[in-house]
């Protein structure tokens, strides 16, 4: 008689005793309104996404156009009486790209780019802040480690090897594959203007036994002194 109690209290724990799901289907049944309401409020969030996804690939489209017509620019053969003119068109048109398209992809290459404008035109100081602010803030992006190279040739210019060699060994810890190649040869290359040779055919020896098929194989092996 207990045990027969016992069941039927059992069964009567509903709250404890009913499955998750289908408590879920009564609350549906108790809350159809509501339900219907908050279906219409996600339908129109996806409708809202997807709009602003679409904007955003527009705004990105435009904004990469933008960004190759100034980087092609800078990237050909330029005669010299025409840099000035390319430069400061090229410096213009990024910095629409930045100020512009902010959320495009492209946007995040204009800085680098600027820099290397300055580069070009031996503005080093100016360069190494804008490579900086680059590096500061966008520690994740793929192409981090080809802006640290980048920044060490600046200083390498200034006559500062030995920043340039900081932010070069910086450059080979952070990178891999092609990007990890041009920073140990940067490196190499930085000792032997230093006259450190032997550290010099250290990172080249190295470069040789971690890349055996990298296309520079053979100027490594070159630039190892005797």
């Amino acid at each position: 008689m207990t045990k027969e109690k016992s069941r039927k209290q059992l069964l009567s724990t509903n709250d404890e005793f009913v499955t998750f799901s289908a408590r879920m289907l009564i609350l549906a049944g108790e809350h159809k309104k509501q339900l219907q309401i908050a279906g219409y409020c996600i339908l129109v969030i996806i409708i809202l996404f997807t709009a602003g996804n679409i904007y955003l690939k527009n705004r990105n489209s435009k904004a990469q156009d933008a960004y190759n017509t100034a980087y092609y620019a800078i990237s050909g053969n330029i005669s010299p009486e025409k840099k000035q003119e390319i430069y400061s068109k090229a410096r213009e048109d990024f910095g629409k790209v930045l100020s512009g398209y902010k959320m495009s992809k492209a946007a995040s290459l204009t800085i680098p780019q600027m820099a290397h404008i300055d580069f070009l035109e031996k503005k080093y100081d100016d360069a190494i802040k804008k490579y900086q602010d680059y590096l500061d803030k966008r520690p994740a992006e793929p192409y981090y480690s080809y802006a640290l190279i980048a920044l060490s040739t600046c200083y390498e210019e200034k006559g500062d090897y030995d920043t340039a060699v900081n932010i070069l060994e910086k450059a080979v810890a952070k990178s891999e594959g092609y990007s990890k190649e041009q920073a140990m040869l940067s490196l190499a290359g930085i000792y032997r203007v230093k006259k450190n040779f032997a550290k010099s055919n250290e990172i080249l020896k190295d470069f040789i036994e971690k890349f055996p098929s990298s296309s520079f194989i053979e100027v490594a092996k070159a630039s190892i002194s005797s």
